[in-house]
């Protein structure tokens, strides 16, 4: 084994910005039981503003960013992993405030690691990773709510991103029906050919002002948006529905009132899949592998990139210009 690898490595200083593809040593990552060859992660929009100077996720410099990786253990302090072992590891502040997935080596605790499923490849997983982990985990939260298929239409905000495109083709090889709500107008059939019966704007969902309640339109929805969205929504669930939200793009205000949870029994499901814990963590990739695996749809979503083009693929998910997922071989 070379004791030397490539990643990609942000640095500030007080005057300047670097996003680089750089040549370390093993020693240079963190002491931690698990030593891993990284074989896949995936561009995230966390990961895209982890490599710009104002993005507010990044700690301490130098870092290796990347929440998502998948690859195979070349040696393990921990019982129980040993070399050969194929592994996934999201969340727990990986690309965060501990080294990634942007490398061609990663060191991770044990305690933060999942086995490989079966019937899941690596490059499956990554398709997947934290978006699909968090779609993934608002559809068991929903379940566990109480909803059904027989409940009614299932609403999608951002379907077109990372969680709404996965959200939307789970949903839909769970036989729900799924309406899927984009401010891409050009994305219709991208969105029809994930499953979704119905498209609609995000204008349908908020139009710019929020009724305390509103005209019931659907049983549940996922909802990475949050903000106005979010308060538009919650006042057009229908009796005893639920919105499973994970995300703040549309702001971390929600501008709504008692009504919808107190005269139509609505449930606000909070969704976090960075501190999620594992034995919930492993259920959750098993279905991802079993039941809510879109199967050849899931493929449809990859686009994949190396490590070499980053620096040039991640502004990308600032922009708005991407959608699907982007996966990184490593």
């Amino acid at each position: 084994m070379s004791e030397r690898f490539r990643a990609l490595v942000v640095n500030k200083t007080n005057d300047r910005f670097s996003l680089d593809i750089e040549t370390l040593a093993l020693n240079d990552l963190p002491d931690h039981d698990v030593l891993i060859k990284v074989r896949y992660s995936s561009i995230n929009y966390k990961d895209s503003l982890a490599c710009i100077p104002d993005g507010k996720i990044v700690a301490t410099y130098p870092f290796i960013p990347g929440i998502d990786l998948a690859g195979i253990v070349v040696s393990s302090r921990d019982h129980r992993f040993h070399e050969g072992d194929q592994v996934i590891a999201t969340g727990f502040e990986i690309g965060v405030s501990h080294y990634g997935g942007f490398s061609e080596y990663a060191k991770i605790p044990a305690d933060w690691l999942v086995p490989l499923p079966e019937r899941l490849t690596l490059a499956e997983a990554m398709i997947f990773g934290t978006a699909g982990f968090t779609a993934a985990l608002s559809i068991q939260k929903l379940e566990d709510n109480g909803l059904t298929a027989e409940n009614g239409k299932v609403l999608v905000t951002g379907a077109t991103g990372g969680v709404g495109s996965l959200a939307v083709a789970m949903l839909a090889k769970s036989g729900y029906q799924v309406v899927a709500s984009t401010g891409k107008e050009t994305e219709q059939d991208y969105l029809h050919q994930l499953g979704a019966s119905e498209v609609i704007s995000r204008q349908d969902v908020y139009s710019g002002k929020i009724k305390k309640l509103d005209t019931p339109l659907w049983a549940a929805a996922i909802d990475p948006v949050g903000g106005n969205t979010l308060a538009a929504i919650l006042s057009k669930i229908c009796y005893g529905g639920s919105v499973a939200v994970s995300g703040l793009t549309g702001g971390i205000d929600i501008p709504t009132t008692v009504y919808p949870f107190i005269l139509r029994g609505v449930s606000l499901l909070g969704i976090d899949s960075v501190y999620c814990p594992m034995d919930l963590r492993k259920n959750i990739w098993r279905r991802m592998a079993s039941d809510l695996n879109p199967g050849k749809v899931l493929e449809s979503l990859q686009k994949v990139v190396h490590l070499e083009e980053l620096p040039e693929k991640l502004p990308l998910l600032l922009k708005g210009r991407s959608h699907g997922r982007m996966i990184v071989r490593l």
